[in-house]
């Protein structure tokens, strides 16, 4: 497989990445390039924030980032016209006539691979790059991202540094052992409304000039708290309710107003629910908000999978494709890393016969992910499926592979620890003993 350059992306055979594993410590370094290989050789500063987009269900991979024409009909179905880009020799979905205008900001990874088929344990995997089952839960990406690039370096943002839009998936995308306070913030509501709801912030029922007044009987009715007001922790408790009427009421709250945005980028966007989520994303890049996710659901395309896509696909395409092209309009993409994915793909053979009338289910033994920005290098295509899409043809990419590359690019070390119950440190991702099969982290992005 060649990247825009007409570079050979090599791989590492499961054999290989055992052999070289099992020399320990060394091995994996030698494996996955290490902080110091990656990060700092690189010269470029450390991306800030992550945009993840989770595509809950699993999105399919023949109708987007990996097409097959010369597959047949049962692989394509009446989505059988891939269309050119802006960078030579790299095709997309014929529904992604936006972003195939942005294949120079991306690096498709065609080859992604963990062979497991179910939604809950499949999200664990590609969340946390741990094997599910075990006794621990671990922490995702965007809990270790708030205790790393927030909580410990001094974080002040009355925004909190880890947030979802709109609904959590559960604890599949949440704290695991870290505990409650690197839960993300969901902010429910939807951004396509005409007033944002954002649980416990804004209320589409009560304007800003009655929460005024709410304030001020609730100050005026405080006897006790104006008695105490000297005390330690009557200081403590009224810093914090000022800081809760300011992210109500304040300028940190008004990251959630959309209406503040052109009518005409809304309109770019997309006025729904996932294109008002990407523009919210990016307000949120611009406070300094480290982490946030996009749960994109309806991505389970068991029935009726190609009339879904007529209607999703042009959805997604203008939503990621606008959020890139603002991000670099802004000089916030090469701060920025844009992750796109979900926990498997989708079986590129069609399900035609009843009940599934021209399904796809789920899929983890071949699929793609998309990152793009934070100093990553785009225009690149990485791995390559075979001629039906149903397995790496090389160069195989496994969710601990992908995100240790992510980590790197934070300046996280993903051969650190973080810490474990009982004042433990537990490795971030699994290390050499769990003997794992590896391609080695995304050396070609850097």
């Amino acid at each position: 497989m060649e990247d825009k350059k007409g570079r050979q992306n090599g791989g590492v055979s499961r054999r290989d990445a055992l052999r070289i594993l099992g020399t320990g410590a060394a091995g994996a370094a030698m494996l996955g390039g290490g902080l110091g290989a990656q990060g700092l050789k690189s010269g470029k500063p450390f991306a800030k924030s992550v945009i993840q987009i989770w595509m809950w269900g699993g999105p399919t991979h023949l109708d987007t980032f990996d097409p097959k024409p010369d597959a047949g009909y049962d692989f394509c179905g009446p989505l059988k016209n891939p269309i050119p880009t802006n960078v030579d020799g790299i095709r997309l979905g014929e529904k992604l006539v936006r972003l195939a205008k942005n294949a120079d900001k991306m690096a498709v990874i065609r080859s992604m691979t963990h062979g497991n088929n179910g939604h809950e344990t499949a999200s664990y995997l590609v969340q946390t790059g741990h094997a599910p089952g075990g006794a621990l839960t671990y922490p995702c990406v965007g809990a270790v991202v708030a205790l790393k690039k927030a909580y410990d370096v001094g974080y002040k943002g009355l925004v909190p540094p880890y947030i979802v839009l709109t609904r959590p998936q559960g604890r599949f995308d949440e704290a695991g052992f870290l505990g409650q306070k690197f839960k993300p913030f969901a902010t429910g509501g939807n951004p396509a409304d005409a007033v944002f709801a954002v649980e416990g912030v804004v209320s589409k029922d009560i304007p800003p000039e009655r929460q005024e007044s709410r304030k001020g009987l609730l100050s005026s009715m405080d006897t006790f708290g104006s008695a105490m007001g000297a005390h330690p922790e009557m200081g403590q408790l009224n810093a914090s309710k000022s800081a809760a009427w300011d992210l109500i009421l304040g300028s940190a709250g008004k990251v959630f107003d959309l209406t503040q945005e052109k009518p005409e980028l809304r309109d770019r966007y997309g006025r729904n629910t996932f294109g008002q989520s990407c523009l919210a994303a990016r307000r949120l890049v611009e406070i300094g908000v480290p982490y946030i996710t996009i749960n994109y659901p309806g991505w389970d395309t068991h029935k009726q999978h190609f009339q879904l896509m007529n209607t999703m696909l042009p959805q997604m395409d203008n939503g990621l494709a606008t959020l890139l092209e603002d991000l670099k309009d802004r000089g916030l993409l090469d701060s920025t890393i844009v992750w796109w994915g979900g926990e498997f793909g989708r079986t590129p053979r069609v399900e035609w016969d009843p009940p599934w009338n021209g399904g796809r289910s789920h899929f983890g033994r071949c699929f793609s992910a998309v990152l793009a920005g934070g100093g990553f290098q785009g225009g690149q295509v990485i791995g390559e499926s075979n001629k039906t899409g149903e397995e790496p043809k090389n160069r195989p990419v496994y969710p601990w592979d992908m995100l240790g590359t992510v980590y790197e690019r934070l300046g996280i070390d993903p051969d650190g620890t973080i810490p474990g119950p009982q004042g433990s440190q537990l490795r971030l991702l699994p290390g050499a003993e769990e003997k794992l099969p590896s391609g080695g982290r995304l050396k070609e992005l850097v």
